[in-house]
């Protein structure tokens, strides 16, 4: 049985419907605000926003038990803590590292889209969080 299936078998067709489709969206969204930290006019309001929707995917895959992406929106969550103290922009390194993370989270989602029977493996590059988040 894939993840999908046993999402809908646990929680309900519709809730699992729910949660890919809202997945979806957080991760359509990610990209765009990711490119758009490397401007001072546009640092703080991406990094609040990218701080939101990780929250948002975190609080959402604890509920589910999704543990993969739990443990990756929460190391992200955390980076993202940290750099909303800051005033930017944001480092290159840190760019391309959120980059890495957003094609992760993509990796999960057609994992579950495509009722796959485990989660793609993680991306090396993910545990070499930069050391500079900004400029």
């Amino acid at each position: 049985m894939g993840l999908l299936k046993s999402l809908e078998i646990d929680y309900s067709y519709d809730i699992a419907e729910e949660f890919l489709s809202h997945y979806a969206l957080m991760c359509d969204l990610m990209e765009p605000l990711i490119i758009s930290l490397s401007r001072p006019d546009r640092y703080a309001g991406s990094i609040n926003e990218l701080f939101r929707i990780f929250h948002n995917i975190k609080s959402a895959a604890g509920f589910m038990r999704l543990d993969p992406i739990l443990k990756l929106t929460t190391l992200a969550e955390e980076i993202c803590e940290e750099a909303r103290a800051m005033s930017g922009p944001a480092s290159d390194e840190f760019v391309d590292w959120l980059l890495i993370a957003s094609d992760q989270f993509d990796r999960y989602r057609n994992d579950i889209e495509s009722d796959a029977e485990f989660f793609s493996p993680l991306d090396g590059n993910i545990v070499k969080i930069p050391e500079k988040l900004c400029v």
